[in-house]
């Protein structure tokens, strides 16, 4: 038995979209189930996201420290983004977000891992990056603005992510699937084994 999740889609017999928000919406189903019921399911459209776990010569993560209003909490995270435009390769849109967010840029880039955030109530997907050969980026930083604009920034070293991801102080889901990804990588094959930048990525099909 191979362990690989698999494309499949049940008969949707309707379908409708309650809300409609600036990025994302609501949209309820109805599913025709195996033994030929219909249900109802609501999910959150999301058009996917990307995010950097950028790692220094020191062996530290550069994170951010920033309040998320839905859990009231102000949480460390990897730079972070939403897929904006449709298509759009998503490494370009994670070196945006890692100049946006820490005015840094990289010369080395990897995919550590792919996942569905929610995938009980959300389609989002996201692609989280592994970002080496660090370098502060040229010209001027980019101008924040609400919840960004109280962000911290902070280079933590791997082991002390991990210490904090096993005692339940670091929630963020990026950051989590982040560092023990690559705990992970480096106990295998090591991070140069780790897929190129530009390898497919079916949940969000782009273009190179």
């Amino acid at each position: 038995m191979t362990i690989k999740d698999a494309a499949e889609e049940w008969e949707i017999r309707g379908t409708e979209t309650p809300f409609r928000g600036k990025k994302t919406s609501v949209r309820t189903d109805e599913v025709v189930m195996p033994d030929g019921s219909v249900a109802r399911r609501d999910y959150q459209v999301h058009p996917g996201s990307v995010a950097v776990l950028a790692l220094d010569e020191e062996d530290r993560v550069l994170v951010l420290r920033q309040y998320r209003h839905p859990v009231r909490q102000k949480l460390w995270e990897i730079p972070a983004g939403l897929l904006d435009v449709p298509g759009e390769n998503p490494l370009h849109a994670a070196q945006r977000e890692l100049f946006e967010e820490a005015h840094v840029k990289a010369g080395d880039w990897r995919v550590l891992a792919d996942v569905y955030t929610t995938p009980g109530g959300c389609d989002e997907a996201v692609r989280i990056f592994l970002a080496r050969d660090l370098a502060e980026a040229e010209g001027e930083r980019f101008e924040v603005e609400h919840e960004e604009a109280d962000m911290e920034l902070a280079r933590v070293p791997v082991a002390e992510l991990v210490r904090g991801v096993l005692a339940g102080e670091l929630h963020n889901n990026c950051l989590v699937v982040g560092a023990l990804s690559l705990v992970a990588a480096r106990n295998g094959e090591g991070l140069d084994a780790l897929r190129p930048a530009l390898a497919p990525w079916p949940a969000r099909p782009f273009e190179v």
